[in-house]
């Protein structure tokens, strides 16, 4: 007889001329498919539409495939972009799971799981028993943005077109979703918990003061903050006598963004702008904040960015650069696949070594502080994960179950990276250098932690 490394056994049949051919064997169900390409015992519960399991009946968590439609998607892009469009599309459930936070599901899975690339002699089986109409390509579900390579009809990588393209498929996908998942404070960038009991809206109003003193910016100032988002730096400024500026490539934010500054009565300081950054007029500012933008522009794009922030800052002025980084600077920037198509198009991540290196390069600015928050974003995302389950009902009927369960999953996974340090977060506190090299700014650290 057969004996996979898995546990699953096939007899022969002593009438088969060669019990070893794979043609010769019977078809294996897809529970055994998945036991020969796990490497062994599993400690979730997996069944499947053709009747079959594995795995312990008492599992707390379990992966059901539903249709065969899923086994078309995981058999044609093997590994997270293959499973994200079978959860996305609803034909894999992660059962034990809310769709909105299936943090401790994915941990699991992603603790127990670890696929094993089977022999040629069980490829071969599993190829014949799953059958040829599923390795034939389908469309993926509408969420999920072109391949790299075909995007080239939105303009070179980086180009302005296609950064205003990717922004547009991640960003204006509902500014009443955002609200249900990002809370009242409408900022999708990472918080700073003073403690680990804070709240949300606690933490990002604290991730704000500390961007702020951090700038040590006074009333009378002029602040810059670059992908601005729905406004919250540009309020949180404007509301100390600061007169900021915000821009963002994304309509529905800056929309959002003025009418919150006017029902917030601080159109005299604060102004947010549909328009890139690069086409900001206006110069000499005391400050300049870009939180959350430089995943989007592309690590060989880094000096011109930030040569023109140096252009736009007075000399004297500061920098706070505030965005996600790899734990390490090698060469692999670019998001992995499913990030790639559902979340983020063209996003790229490196070191804050890498960070801090362009920054240096370009001359005439000078390094003065940097930070990792990694720890906070995880707790942020736990937190949107919690709103999107509060929420669920409604961000449904907002935006349809499918791009609900794709931002459920988005941000457990992403946790589940922080946790684990395979993504980071850095801040980095710059200052425009006089012609002489001389920073005018305190000897030591003038802000709170």
């Amino acid at each position: 007889m057969t004996t996979f490394k898995s546990g699953t056994t096939f007899r022969d049949s002593p009438t088969r001329p060669d019990p070893r051919s794979p043609l010769s064997s019977p078809k294996m169900t897809l529970a055994e498919i998945v036991e020969a390409i796990s490497g062994g015992s599993l400690d979730i519960r997996v069944t499947a539409y053709d009747g079959s399991s594995t795995g312990p009946v008492d599992a707390e968590f379990g992966l059901d495939l539903l249709t065969p439609r899923g086994t078309t998607y995981l058999v044609t892009a093997p590994g997270d972009l293959g499973l994200a469009r079978a959860y996305i599309a609803g034909d894999l459930t992660l059962r034990g799971a809310h769709p909105g936070d299936p943090y401790e599901a994915l941990r699991t899975l992603s603790d127990d799981v670890e696929f094993e690339r089977p022999s040629a002699l069980t490829l071969a089986h599993i190829a014949r028993s799953l059958g040829l109409e599923h390795f034939k390509p389908i469309a993926p579900p509408p969420q999920e943005a072109l391949p790299r390579w075909r995007r080239i009809a939105e303009g070179l990588r980086h180009s302005r077109s296609r950064d205003a393209d990717a922004i547009h498929h991640h960003y204006d996908v509902s500014n009443t979703f955002y609200e249900y998942v990002l809370g009242p404070s409408m900022t999708y960038t990472c918080a700073c918990f003073p403690d680990r009991e804070a709240s949300l809206e606690t933490a990002q109003e604290n991730k704000y003061r500390l961007v702020f003193e951090k700038l040590n910016l006074q009333a009378g100032d002029r602040l810059l903050d670059i992908g601005c988002g729905w406004g919250g730096m540009v309020r949180y400024a404007a509301r100390r006598g600061v007169h900021a500026l915000g821009v963002t490539l994304s309509q529905e934010q800056a929309e959002w963004a003025q009418r919150a500054i006017v029902a917030d009565g601080l159109g005299e300081f604060a102004e947010v702008r549909h328009s890139d950054y690069r086409d900001v007029a206006e110069g000499d500012f005391d400050a300049v904040s870009s939180i959350g933008l430089t995943e989007h522009i592309g690590v060989s794009n880094y000096p011109g960015y930030f040569a023109s922030i140096r252009d736009k800052l007075r000399v004297g002025g500061l920098l706070l650069n505030h965005c996600i980084t790899r734990p390490d600077n090698r060469e692999n920037k670019r998001a992995g696949s499913f990030i790639d198509r559902y979340v983020f198009p063209d996003g790229e991540l490196t070191g804050s070594g890498t960070i801090i290196t362009k920054l240096q390069d370009i001359g005439g600015m000078e390094v003065l502080h940097e930070e990792n928050l990694r720890e906070h974003y995880a707790m942020t995302l736990r937190d949107w994960n919690r709103n999107l389950v509060d929420n669920w009902d409604a961000a449904v009927t907002e935006v349809g179950e499918s791009t609900a369960r794709l931002w459920g999953l988005y941000m457990a996974g992403c946790r589940i990276g922080f946790d684990r340090n395979i993504v980071q977060l850095h801040q980095v506190l710059a200052t425009k250098l006089d012609d002489k090299g001389l920073a005018n700014v305190p000897l030591r650290p003038w802000w709170r932690p």
